[in-house]
């Protein structure tokens, strides 16, 4: 990272170990306040300031080094306010280890246009009831969905709760476009983004780049542009020439995977290698592996705990190549082996399949906590076989053992 960018964020730093010559691979160093981690790397969604069904200590045992909140939804609930007054989010949360905060862009075009969030990710679902009133120049007016009150978010605010938030990474604040939306629409909206990037970077240094408890703070800039190679090129070439700490890849990635694959395509040729990837929303074992080999450092994604909410566990080399088995099937009322045979995590050292089958029949709220410790350490396990692999030049064959091995 150039002298100029990198003397900007005093307390971080993004260095490259080592490269994949068949792609653009890489395994990382990144440094915060709160710790370093390697990358490729899962960050996991603590989406109100707690990763659902798990605690901190949970969270350390499963070997997470990093997690994720959500500002749009702490704005709402407890308040920024609140968070600051308590120290901050990891003081508030008790995780005392590195943390992103989403600037709350995504939540509200989400949440205000219902099914954006499935567009977004190529799935087709029943809109919501729309939230969102106003977008314009200034910032976004939305209603909050727990009162309905009227409530406005603008880059500089967006910043300024982020940094009561005090979490190490932020975001700045975009507007998140649908997959249904035309060209003209996208390409106006990803220039206003980019003032808005503008505005995001003022605020954070005039604000010193510190959390409002003292530590300092990265930003990453956002890269929009829908499903246009030239958007895309134009708005990563946006996020390199401007002085983000990282960059974000986000909008709408296409209406399936392969679209998804080939629209993170567009924009890694043009942006600053010489500083983190973060790829918005996307954590699939599949996706994963072909968004490191685009040059992606980090994920996020909500599945791990949302899916073992409804008794799915995540399997290496699962059955027919399916990242997951469904623990609610008959098949394991009496199935005496752990979810996995070759997993070290504390539930699978502890409890047979047919206590978990049970426990998610029975409504139990441990079958939630134990298949999500499951989830969360197997992730885990994926990164730091990736990373192996990258170092020893075997990605193919780790990408075999995830998706291709029998169950």
């Amino acid at each position: 990272m150039p002298d100029g960018v990198s003397s900007r964020y005093p307390g971080f730093a993004f260095e490259i170990e080592a490269a994949d010559p068949a792609s653009r691979a890489r395994v990382g160093r990144l440094t915060t306040p709160h710790g370093a981690i390697e990358t490729p790397n899962f960050i996991f969604c603590g989406t109100k300031a707690s990763v659902k069904g798990v605690t901190p200590a949970q969270l350390r045992e499963a070997r997470t080094d990093i997690i994720l909140s959500n500002t749009y939804h702490l704005m709402i609930q407890p308040g920024a306010d609140v968070v600051a007054k308590m120290g901050g989010l990891h003081r508030f949360m008790g995780w005392d280890g590195p943390m992103l905060t989403d600037s709350g862009g995504f939540q509200i075009f989400s949440m205000g246009h219902g099914s954006v969030a499935d567009e977004i990710k190529g799935r087709r679902q029943q809109s919501r009831p729309a939230s969102l009133t106003k977008i314009t120049e200034e910032g976004a007016t939305f209603r909050s969905y727990l009162s309905g009150e009227k409530l406005f978010l603008t880059p500089e605010s967006s910043i300024d709760i982020q940094r009561k938030l005090g979490a190490d990474l932020i975001v700045q604040l975009d507007e998140c476009t649908p997959f249904h939306v035309d060209r003209a629409y996208t390409a106006k909206s990803m220039a206003m983004s980019h003032r808005w990037g503008d505005r995001s970077l003022a605020e954070f240094e005039r604000g010193g780049g510190l959390s409002a408890n003292g530590l300092p703070q990265a930003l990453y800039g956002i890269i929009q542009g829908g499903v246009y190679p030239d958007l895309r090129e134009e708005s990563a070439s946006y996020t390199r020439d401007r002085a983000f700490f990282g960059t974000a890849v986000g909008g709408s990635l296409g209406a399936h995977k392969d679209q998804m694959y080939e629209v993170v395509s567009y924009c890694m040729p043009f942006v600053a290698a010489d500083r983190p990837v973060h790829l918005l929303g996307i954590g699939g074992v599949g996706d994963i592996f072909a968004g490191v080999r685009q040059g992606i450092d980090t994920f996020d994604c909500v599945s791990p705990t949302r899916v073992a909410r409804h008794g799915w566990a995540i399997m290496k080399g699962g059955a027919a190549g399916s990242e997951k088995i469904n623990l609610r099937n008959a098949r394991f009322r009496d199935d005496s082996s752990p979810i996995d045979l070759t997993c070290e995590c504390a539930t699978c050292r502890a409890f047979p399949r047919a206590y978990l089958h049970h426990l998610i029949r029975a409504g139990e709220l441990l079958a939630t906590t134990l298949v999500s410790v499951h989830n969360i350490f197997t992730m885990n396990r994926l990164m730091r076989d990736i990373r192996a692999a990258l170092r020893g030049g075997t990605l193919d064959d780790a990408e075999r053992e995830w998706r291709g091995a029998a169950e």
